[in-house]
């Protein structure tokens, strides 16, 4: 399969949609005052397994012939990926197996048992989950669904951007949306939607600072892989793919870095003004809004704020381990 295309993002729509749901979004006033412009938000934090991962998980595994889905489905993740795909593979009455590292939050581990996918753990090294997969799928013949270098999983990510803009665009219309970048599933399916749906709306990128390997995998025109990070933004811990990264090249038009205590501040906004439990990486696209560096949000001809897309990604916070309990200056003025 090549690139996914208008026709893909759709019948990936099609498909999933008995399955997940479709999320709100949602305005608060205090925070358009905040930055300046009217914000909407796509509020993935309230979808299925608590994050948009879910999208892109259905479609790979309702996409496998009978023959394929028959010897279950496989991949390697410690977070939001490896539940979306068990519980994708439960609905379609297949196994599941993940390996997941040793250092996996007992939270995650649970939900994705809880959800009956088999767990093979390993050492916290991309080697060591490569390692299992690889030993997993040969014993089993289970299909990789890896979670973001994948066509289906980026046509079922591109479907929150669809919803997106299929809510907004009868209005006045966006000018801007901007999602959290990772591994950039998310990001080039909201690229492929967006342009499909509305080309002159710009589409933007936000990244930690301390994850930054996208930012410089565009300024280089290559993928420069992601060494190391400590970000608090967990699920944008990893690097670009092969399938993601080229849409993005095209599509996207700025990648905004933000540091740590923007993305908490941002986090705890959203918290505390619109009552929403985000986790740190969907907090990222807030932070760079906030920050002011991100272009493109000056007023409209018509004199009226810009108007923004954010995708809030995921909702999936340890409860015992929030981050301004550690950074109680992060608190948003």
């Amino acid at each position: 399969m090549t690139t996914p295309t208008w026709l893909d993002i759709r019948a990936a729509h099609d498909r999933i949609r008995p399955y997940i749901h479709r999320t709100p979004v949602l305005t608060c006033a205090a925070i358009d005052a905040m930055c300046g412009a009217a914000l909407f938000f796509k509020c993935e934090n309230l979808q299925k397994v608590g994050a948009f991962k879910i999208r892109g998980a259905t479609n790979a595994v309702f996409s496998l012939t009978d023959a394929e889905a028959a010897q279950g489905v496989a991949t390697h993740s410690s977070g939001n990926h490896a539940a979306a795909l068990a519980l994708a593979a439960r609905w379609r009455g297949i196994k599941a197996y993940v390996v997941m590292p040793e250092n996996a939050p007992e939270i995650k581990r649970k939900a994705v048992e809880g959800y009956g996918a088999e767990i093979t753990l390993c050492a916290p090294t991309l080697q060591a989950r490569e390692t299992g997969l690889a030993a997993i799928v040969a014993r089993t013949g289970a299909a990789v669904v890896h979670p973001y270098n994948d066509d289906r999983v980026i046509a079922g990510q591109a479907t929150a951007a669809l919803e997106l803009c299929e809510d907004i665009l009868p209005g006045a219309g966006l000018d801007m949306v901007i999602a959290p970048v990772g591994g950039g599933g998310l990001l080039s399916g909201t690229a492929l939607s967006v342009h499909a749906l509305a080309p002159g709306i710009r589409v933007v990128a936000a990244e930690p600072e301390r994850a930054d390997d996208a930012w410089q995998s565009l300024q280089a025109g290559k993928i420069i892989p992601l060494v190391h990070t400590d970000t608090i933004a967990d699920g944008l811990r990893t690097s670009l793919g092969d399938k993601t990264f080229p849409i993005i090249q095209q599509h996207v038009a700025q990648i905004v870095t933000v540091t740590e205590q923007e993305i908490i501040a941002a986090m705890r906004l959203l918290w505390e003004r619109m009552k929403l439990v985000v986790e740190p990486s969907g907090a990222v696209p807030l932070a760079a809004i906030l920050s002011g560096r991100c272009d493109g949000m000056a007023l409209r001809s018509d004199g009226k704020p810009a108007r923004i897309g954010l995708i809030l990604s995921g909702g999936n916070v340890d409860l015992d381990h929030l981050p301004w309990m550690l950074s109680r200056d992060a608190s948003p003025r």
